[in-house]
């Protein structure tokens, strides 16, 4: 069984439990997942089963989008509402003033990551060290925000919902305090949905309650997407049935005789029109990157 089943994870579940469910579900050991979710968000959680896992590495978009939802005049030791919140007195900007503000955050800009993240010092998860209440200096990274967009503002309860595009690494969390920072008023995350992850969309999930009922009645499988989806950003080739064979074995193809034009990696199909490997470029042949279909 392998394919790309994307799930709309439920708020209250860690990512690590949602591939538990799922594994258990299919019946299968080999699931990974492109992009953990916080527990308290929700949204696209695209889960790669079976040799769809070797794909993990591979992956061409590793970009993001999400639904973000901030409460102005209050900060917090999480950056978000589920940590300890104080409210900082101070009054909610006005319209005029967020517009004025997030040009600043488009872009590529510097970020902090939150002590809530999993990177690691020393060995050590930060999420681990604010657990224990210890703080440690962080470097600021450059990550990218390709798009961020006002959805909705409330001034009078100072709610504000926005869209943001962004690369990976990128913490919203922090976005939100920074952006609450600016304004002089504090600001954190009340609400984090996940509107595209690895390519895929809110429109290719499905819950995890369908996910169940689906299981029960063994139509789970049919909703997996075929491994290549994932690579879609690669340029397609196809090459003769005798070329796929020798791929398939492992074999290298001589570049000349593909008669097309190849300058990085290339989804590789046989003349049937099944996606049998992901090949990268070598000196003058192509080689075998991943299998995906013996």
């Amino acid at each position: 069984m392998n394919g790309i089943l994307c799930i709309d994870k439920p708020e209250g579940m860690t990512s690590f439990l949602c591939v538990a469910v799922v594994r258990r579900l299919l019946g299968v050991k080999k699931i990974g997942h492109a992009g953990t979710l916080d527990p308290n968000a929700t949204g696209v959680l695209p889960l790669l089963v079976g040799r769809a896992t070797k794909t993990l590495d591979r992956l061409p978009v590793h970009d993001k989008s999400y639904t973000a939802t901030l409460q102005f005049g209050a900060v917090s030791d999480t950056l978000d509402i589920w940590g300890q919140v104080e409210t900082t007195g101070r009054p909610s900007p006005t319209l005029a003033a967020i517009q004025a503000a997030l040009p600043a955050f488009r872009g590529e800009i510097m970020q902090v990551p939150p002590m809530t993240s999993a990177l690691k010092k020393d060995g050590v998860r930060l999420y681990e060290l604010a657990r224990q209440g210890i703080e440690i200096e962080r470097e600021a990274r450059p990550v990218t925000i390709y798009a961020l967009d006002l959805l909705d503002y409330n001034e009078a309860e100072g709610i504000l919902t926005l869209h943001c595009h962004c690369s990976k690494g990128t913490y919203i969390r922090t976005l939100c305090d920074d952006l609450g920072r600016v304004l002089g008023c504090g600001a954190v995350m009340t609400g984090l949905r996940r509107t595209m992850a690895a390519g895929f969309p809110l429109t290719d999930c499905i819950t995890l309650d369908d996910a169940k009922a689906l299981a029960e009645t063994g139509e789970l499988a049919s909703r997996l997407l075929p491994i290549e989806t994932a690579l879609a950003a690669y340029p397609a080739i196809t090459v003769s049935a005798a070329q796929a064979q020798r791929f398939r074995n492992g074999g290298a193809l001589d570049l000349a005789r593909l008669h097309q034009a190849v300058d990085g990696p290339v989804r590789v199909y046989d003349p049937a029109g099944v996606c049998i490997a992901l090949g990268v470029p070598e000196e003058d042949t192509l080689k075998m990157d991943c299998l995906l279909q013996v």
